[in-house]
């Protein structure tokens, strides 16, 4: 976003996500010394108690002294409900990037769960059945052999019969394979899902649950960092819990289910270090800025895969070629220092299921080429009329465009009107007052949607790279009008509005915005 158009009532240049209240982070500070919380997160609730402090110990026994991150998740996943003597929690789900120690943590909780209770089947699963012996082997049964407990328990490695066994208790730890059988037999006390990201569907979770009916202090946990767009079962998981974590402090409402996850948004660069402390916890302690750093470079040609693994965001696939929009074009016309010219021309757009909407604007800069930015993108509709009259009273737009008949913006016509943002009345017409609306017709969207490509393959266009506008624009699919086309936003695979926005405001500023000024003809900067 430039500085130039920045309000603090409009401005925004990626798509909102939510934070939690900084109440949240203090408390995380205050309890843990943890500087870098979850940006979803299940708050401790002091005034229970909880078997976290004992699994820690588990952990420093183990040779791994748990860090601020590991003690709260404990200690919140482990909290004792005083009204029924039981866990507060049913199930916990823990989404943290990689080399974060989530192995350790998770050795942690099996090992106390064996040390803490009599006879409790504990059974870890994997992405399938031999990483989960090779892990259970190589990393479980290894470090807990090496470690001063070692002495306390005892193994079994028959081929599908794995058991660490905790000697005083007989309590054991097993693994399972990632079907529709697993988990089927012996009750089940504790049952861990590890790297979920390898599960497309819930066939694991279906074949745990029932096994935990019985056991009133059950608890199934999964832990992963992020997965692609196959992974199906654990976005779904993502996505519950982070609902779960909006409406505890939204409206007070608590779960069975802890969540915690580490996040950086799209929004967020990946190569600052100040995303890497917003979402990797054990940075400082077992990583250091100079090793991600590394990984950066190492991974330069692949970012979606240092996306995945360091920032917990989904892999996505690539965006299927448009014939119609050149894409790879916009890459190359990124200019981070742009900024537009003295006269402008707005743009409202809407998504086709009008969960969004954005504000575009079109400038031609000192140097001819046309500035392209999202002013403002916000949920809903409701906030477009006062920003745009905010706006069109603060920059005085040659122009404010929107699309007619068959937009999901054309609803917002009658509403522009009425705030004072007409379309020019008919001795008005050679000659509109600045801020004047123009309504889009079809052929003119089609008009614009040639020009806009022209545009790009031409480079005559420069952009800030905001990250909407962006993913718009490689999500964005076309549709044929007669041997013409247009965005198409019911099959784009993003929201299609700030792209859309962007174009309509360059149609109108190159076509109808001259018409406003007496001695400057706007075409005669560009061609």
């Amino acid at each position: 976003m430039t500085t130039t158009m920045t309000t603090s009532e409009t401005s925004a240049d990626s798509e909102p996500t939510w934070a939690p209240p900084p109440e949240f982070a203090q408390q995380c500070l205050d309890l843990y010394g943890l500087t870098c919380p979850p940006r979803w997160g299940t708050p401790r609730r002091p005034e229970f108690d909880s078997l976290g402090p004992a699994a820690w110990r588990v952990m420093e026994k183990l040779g791994f002294p748990p860090m601020p991150w590991q003690k709260y998740v404990l200690d919140v996943a482990l909290e004792i409900d005083p009204a029924t003597g039981v866990f507060a929690h049913r199930e916990v789900g823990l989404s943290v990037p990689r080399q974060q120690g989530k192995t350790q943590q998770i050795l942690g909780l099996m090992v106390h769960r064996m040390a803490a209770g009599q006879r409790q089947n504990i059974v870890y699963a994997a992405q399938n059945r031999i990483m989960a012996r090779t892990r259970w082997e190589d990393e479980f049964l290894a470090t807990i052999e090496a470690s001063p407990l070692g002495k306390r328990i005892t193994s079994r490695k028959a081929n599908g019969s794995e058991a660490i066994i905790w000697k005083r208790t007989r309590s054991r730890l097993g693994i399972t394979a990632n079907t529709e059988k697993a988990g089927h037999g012996p009750a089940l006390d504790l049952g861990v899902i590890d790297e979920a990201f390898a599960a497309e569907d819930d066939r694991l979770e279906q074949a745990f649950s029932p096994a935990m009916l019985t056991r009133i202090k059950a608890q199934l946990w999964w832990a992963s960092a992020g997965g692609t767009e196959k992974s199906v079962w654990l976005n779904g998981k993502r996505r519950t819990g982070r609902s779960l974590i909006e409406a505890l402090w939204k409206e007070g409402v608590r779960s069975r289910t802890a969540y915690f996850e580490w996040f950086a948004p799209e929004e967020m660069d990946r190569a600052d270090p100040a995303t890497w402390r917003a979402c990797l916890p054990a940075l400082g302690y077992t990583v250091s800025e100079d090793i991600i750093a590394a990984e950066l470079e190492k991974m330069a040609a692949d970012p979606g895969a240092f996306d995945r693994a360091y920032l917990n965001r989904t892999r996505k696939a690539t965006p299927p070629v448009d014939p119609n929009v050149p894409k790879k074009m916009w890459a190359g016309l990124v200019d981070a220092e742009s900024q537009p010219g003295t006269d402008m021309a707005f743009a409202i757009d809407v998504s086709q299921d009008r969960a969004w909407s954005s504000i575009g604007m079109a400038s031609v800069r000192e140097d001819g080429k046309v500035h392209l930015e999202v002013i403002d993108r916000r949920a809903g509709t409701a906030w477009v009329i006062p920003a745009i009259t905010r706006l069109t009273t603060l920059w005085k737009p040659l122009v404010v465009a929107v699309a007619g008949s068959g937009s999901p913006a054309a609803s917002l016509i009658d509403d522009l009107q009425t705030a004072g943002i007409k379309v020019p009345k008919e001795k008005e017409r050679e000659h509109p007052h600045r801020g004047h609306l123009v309504v889009l017709r079809a052929g003119d969207t089609s008009e614009a949607c040639g020009q806009i490509a022209d545009a790009m393959n031409q480079d005559t266009a420069r952009h800030l790279d905001q990250t909407p506008l962006t993913a718009s624009v490689n999500g964005a699919r076309s549709r044929r009008v007669g041997d013409a086309w247009t965005i198409d936003r019911t099959n784009s695979l993003t929201d299609a509005a700030p792209f859309a926005a962007v174009t309509w405001a360059r149609w109108a500023l190159l076509a109808r915005g001259p018409s406003v000024l007496d001695d400057y003809d706007v075409l005669d900067s560009i061609y």
